[in-house]
């Protein structure tokens, strides 16, 4: 058993030197961070998805520790959390950053906790499947949805998705909250009109052939104009740490561009080092259908903006986009990390 774990330790550790070094060979080198000081720190606690549930699509924090030890991160940790205590834990100081969907991150910040956005990732993940007799998203008043867990981030998205159309969540439709098998199996069986589907799972209800799709958010408008996952960091941290900040910054934004360049072997890294338990067919097809490159062309305050005033249309938050941007958000180091990272 040892021999497998060291066995399973090297490939993670060579695969992500090799990660590292494509991302040399593509041009985002670390030579700007070389005239900056070192790291207020040399420790980084990254979240990780629990490996049994959907998430690969934060896969550029997954496959970044090798470009954050070129930053001079020392001891990078991963946290393993699902969603909601990923904002729980950045919020407490358990994490130091983490990516997560704008509406959970918004959500806490409405809520007082010290979370701050730092920048914009990738657009979409999430996609509505609904049985045959269902057409439309309007379609679903007085209808029966599937959601994981309330609070998270695939109800968040479809609060907003369902408020966009005009329909109130809290009195048009009827939410069913099951864990993921078990919201999958009643999906299957007619016994939800629809599920909201998310990152890897989407390939496997594509391949299983259930239901259909209604809704693609990286696909479709306005979803598809505004990013979906955002790297938040713990604000106390930032404060405290500028220069870590930026470098990990950097580094998730470097690994970013390398998801999107090498959809394939970051896929297989992913798999091979144990953060996921999902056929690496499905990681491979979720990494592929996302647009993570879109860090350099969007907004990440539009982002804010947009899902802010959905989730204040249906009472889920009470600030303002204003006040969100004012409270939760640090866009200095993408700023400067734009201008720096051109390739």
């Amino acid at each position: 058993m040892s021999d497998r774990r060291e066995s399973s330790s090297r490939r993670g550790f060579v695969g992500g030197l090799a990660l590292a070094g494509t991302a040399s060979l593509l041009g985002l080198r670390p030579e700007p961070a070389a005239a900056e000081p070192p790291p207020e720190t040399f420790t980084l606690r990254i979240q990780r998805p629990v490996k049994t549930l959907p998430g690969v699509c934060v896969a550029p924090q997954l496959v970044a520790d090798e470009l954050l030890k070129l930053e001079g991160f020392t001891d990078v940790r991963y946290v393993a959390t699902d969603t909601p205590q990923r904002s729980a834990g950045l919020a407490g100081g358990e994490i130091d950053l983490s990516m997560g969907f704008v509406g959970v991150w918004i959500k806490q910040v409405d809520a007082g906790h010290p979370i701050v956005m730092l920048t914009g990732i990738h657009v979409g993940c999430y996609e509505l499947f609904a049985s045959e007799r269902i057409r439309t998203i309007g379609d679903l008043r007085d209808k029966t949805i599937g959601v994981t867990e309330l609070g998270s981030g695939r109800h968040l998205f479809l609060v907003s998705l369902l408020s966009y159309v005009g329909l109130n969540p809290n009195k048009d439709i009827t939410l069913v909250t099951k864990p993921q098998a078990e919201s999958v199996k009643l999906f299957t069986e007619g016994k939800l009109d629809a599920y909201q589907a998310f990152s890897e799972e989407v390939p496997e209800l594509r391949k299983r052939k259930i239901g259909h799709v209604i809704m693609n958010s990286t696909e479709e408008r306005p979803w598809s104009q505004y990013f979906c996952c955002v790297l938040a960091g713990n604000r106390e941290f930032v404060r405290a740490h500028p220069v870590a900040t930026k470098r990990a910054v950097r580094a998730i934004l470097k690994s970013s561009s390398l998801c999107a360049l090498e959809p394939d072997r970051v896929a297989r890294s992913i798999v091979d080092r144990g953060f996921t338990t999902a056929p690496y067919e499905y990681v491979r097809s979720t990494i592929k259908s996302l647009p993570y490159a879109k860090w350099r062309e969007y907004d990440p305050a539009d982002t804010v903006r947009f899902y802010t005033l959905r989730l204040h249309e249906v009472g889920m938050v009470k600030g303002t986009p204003q006040k969100i941007l004012a409270q939760g958000t640090d866009w200095r180091f993408l700023n400067e990390l734009k201008k720096e990272l051109k390739g």
